[in-house]
């Protein structure tokens, strides 16, 4: 084995995760530790228990990825590592176990952008992927959509102003009293509503940016009203009108954005591309305007190391040792 081994370590939010990568696409590895049983009975992620509980996994993580590649600390020869957005604390654990093993097996260090690593999630999924492309980038935090004409190359088109569409699915999710993570709960509850039975407004902002604050308050309203008036409702009818609404609004800017800049690939990319119903919409509109859709396999569209791997690949230049967190970092 003669190509380049990258270890990644993911360690943004509440996922511990670490991953050997063979070269730019051969996974030997992919290790994820996930929290979410632990959050889930505050409704969502508390800091401060996601840091302390990165501190215990992180390196058992490691040692595992290391062990289901099949090959040793030693022949690692390059450490990438998440170094924002994300949580402070969070990503200081991983920094930190980075760092330590760069500093002690003298290899370079790659600080990497966590929602580019999204994006790189597909060349995973799909070895054949060559840029130029357009990404559509939906996570819990995000919601952007990128032009990248090269591996190094991303032009931001538009992003969201407030409210991105997977924070938009949590809150939803919280009023509705549906489990954490709320997003997956929607996506299922939505399969038994009517999708068409509820009609909410759709954002109208210039551009190719984003806003789901109006829509969110619109369904919060409409909950508040029938509450108020003793109304009975159908929780899957609402989930589906939601969701419905909010997949149109990312779709209808993907798509318009792909034929202004005459790019036949579509990327899909971030936690919320889990989504089944954002998935076959866009797939369907790609089918139908003659254009290639790529979308990861479920276990890459969320947080992973995988995917901070391949991007710290790809991206060459290396990090020195005051590499720190950018919980705020932007593409």
């Amino acid at each position: 084995m003669n190509k380049i081994l990258t270890l990644g370590i993911e360690t943004s939010c509440d996922e511990t995760a670490a991953a050997v990568l063979c070269g730019g696409r051969e996974l030997l590895s992919n290790v994820i530790s996930t929290q979410i049983p632990l959050h889930r009975k505050f409704g969502g992620v508390v800091p401060e228990i996601a840091s302390r509980k990165h501190i215990v996994n992180i390196m058992p993580v490691i040692d595992e990825a290391i062990s289901s590649a099949g090959v040793t600390l030693r022949k690692i020869n390059q450490i990438a590592v998440t170094r924002g957005p994300g949580l402070a604390g969070a990503l200081l654990v991983g920094i930190s176990a980075a760092k330590s093993l760069s500093y002690a097996l003298k290899i370079p260090l790659i600080g990497v952008n966590h929602l580019e690593g999204h994006i790189f999630a597909n060349f995973l999924s799909s070895p054949e992927l060559e840029p130029p492309f357009l990404s559509l980038v939906v996570s819990g935090g995000h919601t952007a959509l990128i032009k990248m004409t090269g591996y190094n190359n991303f032009e931001l088109l538009g992003q969201s102003r407030d409210d991105a569409a997977g924070e938009a699915f949590d809150k939803i999710a919280r009023v509705m009293n549906l489990p954490y993570p709320g997003g997956p709960e929607i996506d299922k509850l939505a399969k038994l509503g009517d999708p068409n039975a509820i009609t909410f407004p759709h954002p109208k902002v210039a551009g190719y940016d984003f806003s789901f604050s109006g829509l969110k308050s619109a369904v919060l309203n409409f909950l508040n009203t029938a509450q108020m008036k003793g109304e009975k409702i159908s929780a899957a009818d609402v989930a589906a009108s939601f969701q419905r609404t909010v997949v149109e609004t990312l779709a209808e800017k993907t798509l318009a954005a792909a034929e202004e800049f005459k790019l036949d690939k579509i990327v899909l990319a971030g936690g919320v591309a889990a989504n089944s119903s954002l998935e076959k919409t866009l797939r369907t509109s790609c089918t139908r305007r003659g254009l290639k859709f790529f979308y990861p396999t479920k276990i890459l569209c969320t947080d992973n190391a995988a995917m901070i791997a391949c991007r710290g690949f790809y991206q060459k230049n290396f990090s020195d040792s005051t590499l720190n967190a950018v919980p705020n970092l932007g593409l």
